[in-house]
């Protein structure tokens, strides 16, 4: 068992999984700077792995078998790193192995970091980012990693007692920690759960068996926030020992303590049950929806009551419970969102903008203009990938105008807009000619969403070129 760094130098270390998102890579540069010897192993070709390889050959010691495993680097080796996407069961492979960890477990093992962990269904990635951006605007030194794919190895060194770590968890990382007591959160949030991997865990009970092992080793110490709104938030707040803390999109009953959005839009938290609220975020912040929004307050109540147990070691012990509300408030409000989901990125002349290009399927699109409160101007349109385009047509009254960037997609989106008599502009070739039209319309109030509801080939690299060049002409075009 590791329990510490000079324990690595010399082991045997397999590494099962090089992949392209961080983990398998980070956990071969982590043993093999710290002397151990490493076999990185992947059914993946080394063409396939070729980035991910280049960036390891600082290494020359690493031996490299890809495209395909061998039993035998399982069976040899000390310790065997397990990728999370990676079965267990029936794994003739891991069944060799003396030993199994994963990337997240061996930084619990070696990290005295305070951990705020987040899993769920949906909203795990902008909770998380949330709960960096405020730990960051509160004056903590913290650092986030896990599933949102930086491994948390590859900070390990710069932690300690006073800074905070964000862990976004799946359900596959939580059950490569099941029964090492290694997981013990001092904040545990669990965003909705909802169905979701069911081809990998058969039924609902398996997938959410993973997901309570978020709270499974916290004490009564330790915070735990639960949905008030669905039924596996009832289940997960009876089976906890840490203190349970409830959030809604509507307010919480008075003897319940908890965060919740009253129907003007501002977030409200209770301390204790039938204290008077606190006030924690505005009515109107930089990401707009009841969805993003809960993320944001969840972030913001978890915050709260970190901050508020640490006082006396390194938290700000001044402030008063209220004075930390307006703190975090001020902070929170400005939250701008994960990059490329209706992320806001830029204002200008009273005109704010989204970049929502991850929006790669026509509900998406629908779901963006569900999120304004006033019509906002869409641009959407794109290649198409045998998708059907009623979603926007049947939500496109809820936009002020649209404009349309050319492509397949585009020209069946077109004919639905024309049958329901909605009014657009284009299809432009590009999103230069497209945005100096835009310009040339909008006025101060008005927001612009980008939430284009198809792929992005032709056009784009992909639907992250394709964000990031969005922000930049906006920023070139607006400005000028």
């Amino acid at each position: 068992m590791i329990d510490s760094l000079d324990k690595i130098k010399g082991l045997r270390v397999t590494v099962m999984g090089l992949g392209l998102n961080g983990g398998g890579l980070a956990s071969a540069r982590f043993f093999a700077k710290h002397g151990a010897v490493v076999t990185v192993t992947d059914m993946k070709s080394e063409k396939d792995l070729e980035e991910s390889v280049l960036q390891l050959k600082e290494y020359p010691s690493i031996r490299f078998v890809l495209g395909r495993h061998d039993v035998k680097d399982f069976e040899s080796a000390d310790l065997v790193i397990k990728n999370p996407a990676v079965k267990r069961a029936g794994n003739v492979y891991l069944d060799a192995a003396k030993h199994i960890e994963s990337d997240v477990s061996v930084f619990l093992r070696l990290t005295d970091a305070p951990i705020l962990a987040v899993t769920g269904s949906k909203g795990k990635s902008s909770t998380v980012s949330a709960l960096q951006y405020g730990l960051q605007g509160m004056g903590f030194r913290s650092f986030l990693g896990g599933n949102i794919t930086i491994s948390p190895l590859d900070f390990l060194s710069e932690t300690g007692k006073d800074t905070p770590v964000v862990l976004e968890l799946s359900s596959w990382q939580l059950a490569d920690l099941r029964g090492k007591k290694l997981l013990k959160p001092e904040v545990a949030v669990i965003t909705p759960v909802m169905p979701d991997h069911q081809n990998w865990y058969g039924s609902m009970e398996a997938y959410v068996a993973d997901k309570k092992l978020l709270y499974a080793d916290q004490t009564p110490e330790e915070f735990c926030f639960c949905n008030y709104d669905d039924q596996w938030g009832k289940i997960f707040a009876s089976e906890t020992a840490a203190q349970v803390f409830w959030y809604s999109i509507k307010p919480l009953p008075e003897n319940l303590c908890g965060a919740w959005l009253d129907k003007s839009g501002e977030a409200f938290f209770r301390l204790h049950a039938q204290a008077e609220p606190l006030r924690l975020l505005p009515n109107e912040i930089m990401v707009p929806g009841s969805i993003l929004k809960e993320n944001v307050m969840n972030a913001a109540a978890a915050i709260f009551l970190f901050v508020r147990k640490q006082r006396g070691s390194f938290a700000d012990t001044a402030l008063s419970d209220l004075e930390l509300a307006a703190k975090l408030s001020a902070v929170m409000k400005t939250y701008p969102g994960l990059e490329h989901r209706l992320e806001f990125f830029y204002e200008q002349g009273g005109v704010r903008f989204y970049n929502d290009t991850t929006a790669t399927v026509p509900e998406a699109t629908a779901a963006a203009l569900d999120a304004f409160t006033e019509k906002p101007v869409l641009i959407c349109g794109g290649t198409d990938k045998k998708l059907d385009f009623t979603p926007i047509a049947e939500a496109a009254g809820k936009a002020k105008e649209i404009f349309l960037l050319a492509g397949t997609g585009t020209d069946l989106l077109a004919p639905l807009l024309e049958k329901k008599n909605i009014a657009y502009r284009g299809p432009f070739a590009n999103l230069d000619d497209l945005l100096i039209c835009v310009k040339d319309c909008v006025q101060a109030g008005d927001r612009v969403v980008f939430s284009p509801g198809a792929t992005s080939f032709g056009m784009f690299q992909n639907e992250f070129d394709r964000g990031r060049q969005f922000k930049i002409k906006v920023q070139q075009i607006f400005t000028t």
